[in-house]
């Protein structure tokens, strides 16, 4: 065997190469939507035999597959399931803005999870001080539940901040969950996992020990949600992480400029629905954050319709694009 293994290696490498690429290429074509992707890969692929695929199969599949799929299946409408009078329908829509928008929420009830829901508020919170503190004055009015996920949660003042806050929070028997990315955990050193732990506050690093924990195909896969649920009510989500850079306390003149929101109304178990998967990804745990699905009215004083739209790290990666490109479809008059 050895012998033969030493006299034909060539054709046996060639015959590897040939199988691997085919496989490779044809998983490529199947599952690449974007062109210069699919393009570029076969590339990768042909250039570089075995080698290529191999490549491929640690980089190039989005294979993230939450333990919770059967529980996303089967709850299309997120936490909604017992309280539909939320759930705007297209005759709704088309009452209020015409047929353009009925076609706008049909692409939406296609391609995403969730539907558009009224008795929604929604309040821009411009500055890092602002969201910070608003953040904090949630979690520290918390009773039953808290799920925050962030790409970025740095070990400086603002995230020692909000941390502590949660860590109170804790101690006084509200159920907090933390997920953080396990790369933007380590834009800080030490990091604020470290801090989580020595108060025995459950916290989990998002595809963390890539290779120790067998998750290497999914090494180039991270969560950039910054979302944050207080009992289930109150939600925090925008473009802003967890750090001092964005507070002008801290920052002055040179701090980042983003924007962040504070929602209520239903779309915020929605939110949590979305938060709540990737912990069970990464955790195993299923914890039980319910709330009453009747704590939102009908209507409130300056109702917004949301819908939440959820993309990556898993499937659904062009879900946003998608959901743009109609809006940008049925536009009129201007896109700011």
């Amino acid at each position: 065997m050895i012998d033969f293994v030493t006299q034909y290696w060539p054709h046996l490498f060639a015959a590897i190469s040939v199988l691997t690429g085919t496989v490779a290429i044809v998983h490529v074509a199947m599952t690449k939507d974007d062109v210069r992707a699919a393009t570029g890969w076969a590339g990768v692929i042909l250039l570089s035999p075995v080698l290529g695929a191999f490549i491929y199969l640690v980089a190039g599949i989005n294979r993230i597959r939450h333990a919770a799929l059967a529980t996303r299946m089967g709850a299309r409408r997120g936490l909604l399931t017992t309280d539909d009078a939320h759930v705007l329908d297209r005759e709704e829509i088309g009452a209020l803005y015409g047929r353009r928008y009925m076609a706008l929420n049909r692409l939406g009830d296609g391609i995403t999870r969730f539907f558009m829901t009224t008795g929604n508020a929604i309040e821009l919170l411009g500055t890092g001080d602002r969201a910070y503190a608003e953040i904090c004055k949630a979690i520290d009015g918390a009773t039953k539940s808290i799920i925050v996920e962030s790409y970025i949660f740095d070990h400086d003042r603002i995230g020692l901040r909000v941390a502590d806050s949660l860590i109170d929070a804790h101690r006084r028997g509200v159920q907090v969950r933390v997920l953080v990315d396990a790369v933007g955990a380590r834009y800080s050193m030490p990091s604020i996992i470290s801090h989580f732990k020595k108060a025995d506050v459950p916290v989990e690093a998002f595809n963390g020990n890539v290779v120790i924990g067998l998750r290497l195909p999914y090494a180039n896969l991270r969560t950039h949600r910054k979302i944050i649920v207080i009992d289930g009510a109150t939600a925090f989500t925008g473009g802003m992480n967890i750090r001092e850079g964005f507070a002008t306390e801290f920052a002055a003149d040179e701090a980042g400029r983003d924007t962040h929101f504070k929602l209520t109304g239903p779309a915020v178990h929605d939110l949590q629905t979305v938060a709540l998967e990737d912990w069970n990804f990464a955790s195993g745990e299923r914890p039980d954050f319910s709330s009453p699905s009747n704590i939102f009215p009908k209507e409130q004083a300056a109702p917004c319709f949301v819908r939440v739209v959820s993309s990556g790290p898993d499937a659904g990666l062009e879900t946003n694009q998608k959901m743009l490109m109609g809006a940008f479809s049925v536009a009129r008059s201007n896109i700011p």
